[in-house]
């Protein structure tokens, strides 16, 4: 279906609102309540979707909510698990430890996704280090790495991915991200343990004495949910959901006909929320089914409101200055400042209408170099605000309910363009960029950022850590 310019504006308003209404005093208390949300992301995605069902489009509209289904029943699963989970016990809070803390939560974020991963380490990693007065960096990082840049490995790691996942790209493509994934993670993982070397170095040996007493050993609780998580994964990687082009057309088998990757997502969040520990989930994750009705409020106008958007940036697709480094450009500042799974899909269907060997996904597919681009892009940039992806915000309440006086967004802002913003532009050079002089910038950046985070680790040292 062609379309205008002008059909896109339920989208950009809709994705405006997200990234303003919750910062304007006026309206701050009001976006709090998801009944609010659900009716602005209604508003703006159903006279899109009663608009193409009028001329005769309504399979684009059945196509969206289908996939809109698949993307919450993934989320909800795994919010739904990581809840029954709780890692009990207390251990020095020291740079090394806190820094162990994030390389796993970095790791496991690409198997159980970047949303159970950070709501399963960020209690955890907050409850060892509560004795501590400077906190706020090890949220923040906890949402660089943990909420974000983990997870690009699997399309569990992250929504985006998980989209193109439905798209046809096969489920092993991610790992062959790998390099980017541990440049990243690596400097994201060595400036943090430097900047919390010097944060350590800050706090009073009154604190510092009461954390090295304070000390109990590491248990986990609630785990028989590692088994519904394998369930997820397994599902995710091995089982169909059901064949919408084979309905379409009257050929579907009744396998095709039968969501069967779905019902496992439903069935894993089921059986965890009957057979966990309610103590686990209620009393020491405090669950609430607020988080993840707030991303099912919201997306549902998305995923509507985009359908037009996606079409005409198919059509103008062919006349923009589009290649390796402008697809990480565009996409990763969408993603930055608005929410990544839609801005995946927005490029993923315009790099599709683009030539190039080999194609990856569903006919006709995109080219490699591009979803390469693509996915980096709004994986990595959507750490850059609280908006960017779900777990951010997320993230940053439960730090709030802690006592951590976290920043606000433009203070969150300044963070990520000092620390992260620079890393990514090693990443960018060092893969996407072609030819020596970007090598050199990548090599040469990568070593100051290096340099500057183990001359902080080396300067500053509590006297707790001297033998």
């Amino acid at each position: 279906m062609q379309v205008e310019w002008w059909s896109i504006i339920p989208f950009v308003v809709l994705l405006g609102c997200v990234a303003v209404l919750p910062l304007l005093p006026a309206t701050e208390r009001a976006w709090e309540s998801n009944g609010v949300k659900l009716l602005v992301a209604l508003a703006c995605g159903l006279p899109v979707a009663i608009w193409f069902i009028a001329a005769g489009h309504g399979g684009e509209v059945v196509h969206a909510l289908f996939e809109y289904v698949q993307f919450i029943m993934l989320l909800l699963a795994l919010f739904v698990v990581s809840g029954g989970i709780f890692l009990a016990g207390d251990i020095r809070a020291t740079p090394r430890n806190n820094t162990i803390f994030l390389a796993i939560g970095g790791l496991i974020a690409s198997f159980i996704g970047t949303t159970g991963a950070a709501m399963l380490l960020i209690r955890p990693l907050l409850n060892t280090n509560r004795e501590r007065a400077h906190r706020v960096h090890t949220v923040v990082f906890t949402i660089f790495i943990v909420a974000n840049c983990g997870g690009l490995l699997t399309p569990l790691g992250d929504p985006p991915l998980f989209l193109g996942f439905l798209r046809g790209v096969p489920f092993e493509w991610t790992f062959r991200l790998l390099p980017e994934w541990l440049v990243v993670n690596a400097l994201l993982l060595l400036t943090y343990y430097a900047l919390d070397r010097r944060e350590y170095a800050r706090e009073t040996p009154e604190a510092i004495a009461f954390d090295t007493t304070d000390v109990s050993p590491l248990r986990i609780k609630g785990g028989i949910n590692f088994v519904f998580f394998a369930l997820i994964i397994a599902a995710v990687a091995f089982l169909p959901s059901l064949d919408l082009h084979a309905i379409e057309t009257g050929h579907a088998t009744f396998a095709q006909m039968v969501p069967w990757r779905e019902l496992v997502f439903v069935a894993a969040a089921a059986l965890s929320f009957v057979v966990g520990d309610r103590d686990v989930r209620f009393e020491m994750n405090q669950f609430t089914w607020a988080p993840i009705l707030e991303v099912a409020a919201l997306f549902v106008g998305i995923f509507l409101a985009m359908i037009p958007a996606l079409n005409f940036l198919g059509q103008i697709a062919p006349t923009l200055p589009l290649n390796e480094i402008t697809f990480f450009v565009f996409s990763g500042g969408l993603s930055a400042f608005l929410d990544n799974a839609p801005t995946y899909a927005t490029f993923f269907e315009m790099a599709a209408q683009l030539p190039g060997e080999p194609r990856i996904g569903l006919a006709p597919g995109v080219p490699e170099a591009y979803l390469v681009s693509i996915s980096l892009g709004s994986v990595l940039c959507g750490a850059v605000s609280y908006i960017g992806n779900g777990p951010n915000f997320m993230t940053k309440a439960v730090a709030d309910s802690a006592g951590v006086n976290m920043p606000s967004f433009g203070g969150y802002l300044r963070w990520s363009l000092t620390y992260l913003v620079p890393i990514l532009v090693v990443m960018v050079s060092l893969f996407i960029a072609d030819g020596p002089v970007w090598t050199i910038l990548g090599l040469l950046l990568g070593a100051a950022i290096a340099a500057r985070a183990v001359w902080l680790a080396r300067h500053h040292v509590h006297p707790s850590e001297i033998e």
